[in-house]
């Protein structure tokens, strides 16, 4: 949910009308009550039931050659596992990034001012800044602490994956951490959350590495207040 609002907030920073769907057969489903094609559909490439390559198919049957498809993951994807796209998208990605993905004209607009006292260790200026130009400082307060709200609920199951030595829910929980702090800039969660996915599990079950995501979602609380109190 949270990348669908980040990602939705980008393509109308570009100039887009945007529609979201929580999965590939709901925007299935909606195609087929539209009169024309969408110009652009991004599809992450890790959705609940109906996705990759078998998803863009049956878009792409819906929806005819002229609407671009664009894939989207936090993680690398092999050309050959997404060749029923038209183009691919690395998370997190720039308002500039997206216009070009879906072969739109750019926006006019100047960029958004550096802010102090932002780390980019700790949060990405550019992906803050695209946001802080999209929505009043009350929605984007209230979109980062559900990106943290969401980390301590993910995170608690990587928790319990680690305890239960269950590799692939570590991993699975570990790349939705990834996906979702990379989307809103928050650059340090995301790293410790690809550290997690790439390495695995800890040999032995230890509180450490948790600690690490503690103190550094402490570090983007610390920094978001000021920097939107300054907004």
């Amino acid at each position: 949910m949270m990348s669908r609002e980040v990602i939705a907030l980008l393509a109308s920073e570009a100039g887009f009308e945007v529609e979201t769907f929580e999965s590939g057969e709901a925007a299935l489903q909606a195609l087929q009550a539209q009169t024309a094609p969408p110009h652009a559909m991004l599809i992450d490439m890790q959705m609940p039931g109906l996705a990759g390559d078998a998803l863009a198919n049956e878009l792409r049957s819906a929806c005819g050659p002229a609407t671009r498809l664009v894939a989207i993951s936090g993680t690398a994807v092999e050309p050959a596992h997404r060749r029923n796209f038209d183009q691919f998208l690395l998370k997190p990605f720039s308002s500039e990034q997206l216009q070009q993905s879906i072969d739109s004209s750019p926006k006019d607009g100047a960029q958004s001012p550096p802010l102090p006292g932002l780390d980019s260790e700790i949060l990405s200026s550019t992906t803050f800044g695209a946001l802080r130009k999209s929505m009043p400082a009350g929605q984007l307060s209230a979109l980062y602490k559900m990106c943290l709200d969401d980390l301590e609920a993910r995170l608690a199951t990587v928790r319990q994956a680690s305890e239960d030595r269950d590799e692939d829910a570590f991993r699975r929980a570990a790349h939705s951490i990834k996906g979702g702090c990379g989307m809103v800039g928050a650059t340090e969660l995301a790293r410790l959350a690809t550290d997690f996915e790439q390495n695995g599990m800890p040999v032995v079950h230890t509180l450490v590495p948790f600690e690490d995501f503690l103190q550094a979602s402490a570090r983007l609380r610390g920094m978001l207040k000021r920097v939107l109190s300054d907004s």
